[in-house]
């Protein structure tokens, strides 16, 4: 039996997607394809359809309902060299095999993260863990790379004098930076990624780990680009609103129009007709006690 093959992510294997100042992204391995989620889901099926139409609604309505192990049918292994400081956000995701550069086997690399001048920022007011949008005068953009640049260096000074006094290397490392070099390979299913990229996309995640999640999102939709179609339809892109939330909008929405009318407007967005009887349920004032 041979391995389902995708040509547009074999072309990219082992490429290097630099990230940062001294990172990169590689896809190393993948397994499976929007097909193999399809299969899964039609596990009677056998192999399942083979019209894309069909594989493209059943696709969003596995997303649209939140049937979340067709897509772990699908996998994915990454090499990843990113800044320790990004290492320990991302490590959050805690649904992911990890293997990680060990500095106690290995000895430590000379590159430090130091920011472009643009991306370095003030504390924002309204967001307690994030940076402000406002620009910061030159002179102390200036100021703080050059105390990051002398810290680095200080920091790399002091490892070496460690290391060639013979150090234990477990030893050594301890007082360098989280703006050191980290490297790791990364593998997760499809549906743990999704959650990685739902939450490292959103504008407000930190600039350096988006960074990378840009770069994975286009590696993604590369490998099955009608699940990341679904993924920005019902996820990425949509919003999630409280119950009385909800029964505002259809207590407004349901004497605004009949469902003829809304039927036309979801035709003429893309949606399929059962995707409109669906959105139709949803805001009927009928349904749900509302």
């Amino acid at each position: 039996m041979n391995r389902t093959t995708l040509p547009q992510l074999d072309k990219i294997l082992g490429k290097e997607f630099p990230c940062l100042d001294h990172g990169f992204v590689r896809l190393i391995d993948y397994m499976g394809s929007d097909e193999a989620i399809v299969q899964s889901a039609r596990v009677s099926y056998g192999k399942g359809t083979k019209q894309v139409t069909q594989d493209r609604g059943l696709i969003r309505y596995l997303m649209r309902h939140h049937h979340t192990s067709p897509f772990e049918m699908v996998e994915f292994k990454f090499h990843c060299k990113l800044p320790i400081f990004v290492a320990r956000q991302w490590i959050r995701h805690r649904t992911a095999s990890v293997n990680e550069y060990s500095l106690r086997y290995s000895e430590a690399v000379n590159q430090f993260y130091i920011p472009e001048p643009e991306v370095i920022r003030l504390q924002s007011k309204i967001n307690k863990q994030g940076r402000s949008s406002e620009s910061v005068p030159s002179d102390l953009q200036q100021e703080v790379l050059s105390i990051l640049k002398k810290h680095a260096q200080k920091a790399w000074d002091d490892y070496e004098e460690l290391e060639q006094a013979d150090l234990a290397r477990e030893l050594a490392r301890i007082h360098l930076p989280v703006s050191l070099y980290t490297e790791w390979y990364w593998k997760l299913n499809l549906h743990n990624l999704l959650h990685f990229l739902k939450l490292r996309l959103d504008p407000t995640a930190q600039y350096e780990i988006r960074v990378y999640a840009e770069v994975l999102a286009e590696i993604v939709k590369t490998a099955v680009p009608l699940t990341w179609e679904a993924f920005e339809d019902y996820s990425l892109y949509a919003e999630t609103f409280s119950r009385q939330e909800v029964e505002m909008m259809k207590e407004t929405l349901g004497k605004l129009s009949s469902s003829s009318d809304w039927e036309n407007i979801g035709l003429s967005k893309g949606l399929s007709k059962r995707e409109v009887t669906e959105f139709i349920e949803k805001i009927n004032t009928e349904n749900n006690g509302c």
